[in-house]
């Protein structure tokens, strides 16, 4: 019997061993996934991020060319404001 009692351990304690390494693999497939997804979602941040930083560009070269045009369009007006008041002083 001490042989039987002896098998009957073992096999309990392969089985033990059986269900807690079906655990690591449960939980290490599990983090995996979760892996899986922060990388994803740090891919689309980085997309995201590349996206506005190229738009962000984009409106800073349209509002310098605004500013350039402005300034031009001022200065126009400053001098037809002066060729008028040449024209009426006369």
């Amino acid at each position: 019997m001490p042989v039987q009692k002896t098998l009957d351990s073992a096999i309990s304690e392969l089985w033990a061993a059986i269900g807690s390494l079906e655990n690591a693999i449960d939980m290490r497939i599990e983090r995996q996934r979760e892996t899986a997804d922060v990388d994803a979602e740090v891919r689309r941040v980085h997309a995201d991020r590349a996206r506005l930083a190229q738009e962000l560009d984009q409106s800073e070269f349209r509002a310098n060319r605004l500013e350039e045009v402005n300034r031009e369009v001022s200065r126009r007006l400053v001098t037809a404001m002066e060729t008028i008041r040449a024209v009426l002083d006369r």
